[in-house]
This record gives structure tokens, sequence and C-alpha cells, in this order.
């Protein structure tokens, strides 16, 4: 019986609970970092089917799930947290689904006396994508050292193999100025809210001179209290998106400088704050992403830009990305039947269909084909590991 044949089968045997995990996370969506459920369903589940896991790994609602422990080592990256107010419309809880899926069936080959398929099989739970750089947080802390190749896959409304999304950083803006009576003394005040506004309007005709593929949005979280004092506090939120993480940096400067000229021009104070670490660009590695090719097409799947000439330009960022600078990685995009967006309400509908359940286990079946042609494949691994290398020590990589 052949490797394929093993992991389809421990998938195909476990078609139903699958979805019912995926239905469990889908029906009880968790912001991020407060994934306890989600957390504790998918490490019950991975400890029943044989894993060793280390429960809120590095993090609360993190966790590490292996199995083996000699050959290449490989990550299925797991993401399980929710939007605010509009539950899994990113259709995170079929990622969840598509991680352990692959999971069992490179498990079932791995365990297999059939197979000669070696490696060390790690399951990685990533909290906190939307709004916390999850997967930076545990770079930092070491989680990603010693792995030879990454992968995941993630649903929207078409099949994309190279997904390059695009680098980010969010910022945190507070204006401090001094309250007065707006009516009898407003001359004694000093205008937070004029410097949010004034920031505002600055960020908005810095726009002209940004390139077409850069995006700069925010809003006033906070403008005052009452229309009758003197706001002495304002407080803006932004984020600030460009193709490559070093386009990110400058433009992330002038961005700044917006703000900077605001409170001058008020007499504020003005303080900006990173609350999370920068999410950089996926850097797809192109061999892996052929291998994954011929194993979607192979189950019927139908990439948009199966041709490599055909980029496709996205205007969404994951942290994700951030992986993909340490370790050899792709993140295909798989549709899952619906003209619906990612981040809408309709495709939290989607997320929740019978059908997103259907084409996540076809994807993650190809998912799971790939990882074990890497881990049976030592000339594949090899060509894998050279291509990331030379694209991040290349001048190209530089200029990123």
């Amino acid at each position: 019986m052949s490797a394929y044949t093993i992991a389809e089968a421990a998938i195909d045997d476990r078609t139903e609970s699958l979805g019912e995990l995926g239905q469990f996370i889908w029906k009880n969506p968790e912001l991020g970092f407060e994934e306890t459920k989600a957390h504790d369903y998918i490490t019950t589940y991975l400890e029943s089917e044989g894993f060793q896991v280390t429960r809120n790994y590095i993090l609360p609602t993190a966790f590490r799930a292996e199995f083996g422990d000699r050959g290449p080592s490989v990550a299925i990256l797991c993401e399980y947290d929710a939007l605010p107010g509009i539950g899994h419309a990113c259709g995170h809880n079929l990622i969840a689904e598509g991680s352990v899926a692959v999971a069992v069936g490179v498990k079932a080959v791995l365990a297999s006396r059939e197979s000669s398929h070696v490696g060390k099989l790690i399951v990685l739970g990533t909290p906190a994508e939307e709004n916390g750089s999850g997967k930076q947080l545990l770079i930092d802390k070491g989680a990603f050292k010693n792995l030879d190749v990454a992968v995941m896959v993630h649903p929207a409304s078409m099949s994309v193999l190279r997904f390059m999304s695009i680098a980010l950083v969010r910022l945190r803006v507070v204006f401090n100025g001094m309250a007065s009576h707006a009516g009898q003394y407003p001359w004694d005040g000093v205008n937070a809210l004029d410097a949010a506004v004034g920031a505002y309007v600055n960020v908005s005709m810095l726009r002209q001179q940004m390139k077409p593929d850069c995006r700069v949005h925010g809003v006033i979280k906070r403008g005052g209290l009452s229309s009758n004092v003197i706001p002495d506090e304002t407080e803006m939120e932004y984020r600030v998106r460009a193709p490559t993480t070093r386009e990110l940096v400058t433009l992330t400067e002038k961005v700044k400088g917006c703000f900077l000229a605001a409170a001058e021009a008020t007499g504020c104070t003005v303080a900006i704050d990173v609350p999370t670490p920068i999410v950089k660009h996926i850097v797809p590695n192109e061999t892996l992403a052929r291998v994954f090719q011929k194993h979607g097409e192979s189950l019927g799947m139908r990439f948009i830009d199966a041709d490599p000439a055909d980029n496709i330009a996205v205007g969404a960022s994951t942290d994700a990305g951030n992986a993909s600078h340490v370790v050899p990685f792709i993140h295909p995009l798989y549709d899952i039947g619906t003209k619906a967006l990612n981040h809408s309400k309709a495709f939290t509908e989607a997320a929740g269909t019978e059908a997103g359940h259907r084409e996540t286990l076809k994807a993650a079946k190809a998912l799971c084909f790939t990882v074990l042609d890497v881990l049976g494949n030592e000339k594949l691994l090899k060509d894998i590991k050279e291509e990331f290398h030379a694209e991040f020590n290349s001048t190209r990589a530089e200029k990123k």
C-alpha cells in the first residue's frame, strides 16, 4: 500500500470527527489569545491520536504536538482565532480542521510498517493571527528552531498556490493636550482632537505620494467625551501595509511624521506605540509550491496562478509571512465553494458549511501528500532548502 493511500485512508476514516472539530470551533469563536476552547479541543483530539502534546506552549493558547523522533522536521501550522463581531470570517476553524487532518494522515504513514518514511512531525498551534502576531512571538521564543519545512493551507474564494501577503505594522497613537471649557475658556485648552484630525488629514495627503500597492488605514478610537470640553486626550489606531518588509519600514516613518507634525501644529504631545510585532510579507517556496500544485491538481483543485508568471496581487497580511522568513514555507489558498470574500459575514457562513468541510479535507490531502514527499525524498528537501537560502542570501532578498 502506498504512503498516499495510507494517509488518505486515515483522513477519510476521520471525516466525521474532523468535521466535528471544525464545527465546534466555528460555533465557539474566540478572539486572539483567548482561544481556550479551541486550544483544548484540538489538543485533546491530537492526544487521542497518539501525539505527544505540550499544552499552553510558550503562549497560553498555543500548543505543540509531536510524533516521531528522527528524520526531517516538518511543522504544520494551525490557526483558530476569530474576528471581533463576525466570528470565523477568515475560516480559521477550517484551518484547524485541515491542519489536524494533515497531521493524522502523515502520522499514519510514519506509524505504518508498510512505509519507509521517517520524520519528526510537529503540529504548531499559533494563536492570534488576526491581531496579535502570535507566530512572531513564538519565533522569538525559539518555537521554529530546527524545522526543515513549515506548511499550512487557508480557505478562500479561490485557489492560489503562491499566496504572497504584504507586510503590516499596527500603530497606536495617543495625543495629549489640556482640557478646558469649550465655551468660556477655549484659549486655555490644548485640543487633542485637533491633533487627531490633523493627523488623519496629513495621512490622507500622504497617500498621493504612496505607491499603488501600499495601504494606510486608520480610525479615531477616542475623540473626547463631551462637545463642551476641549479634549485633552485622543487615541488613533492605524495599520500600515507595503509589499515588502523593507518598504514597510520606509512608509511607516513617513506615517509617523504625519502624527508628529499634527502634534507640533496643535501644541500636543504624542506617543506612538507598536503594540504587536511587525507582520512580514510571505515569501513562498516555489519548489514546495510546485509539489503542492501536483497533488492539488490530481485531486481536482484548480489554481488561478498555475503559471508562475501569474502573480496574484493581494492587500491582505498575515503573520504566516514571518514564518516564511525563518523556514521554507507555503501558504496556499483553497476555494471552499463561495464567492464571498474573507472577513465578511457571508464568508463566516461559508466556513460553517458542508462544502467548506469537504474542500478543506481535499486541500488537507494535497498538503499531506506534499509533506510525505518532503519526508520521503532527500533531494527534494535539499532543493527546497537551497532555494530558501538563495532567496534570503541574495541581493534580491536584501531589497525586500
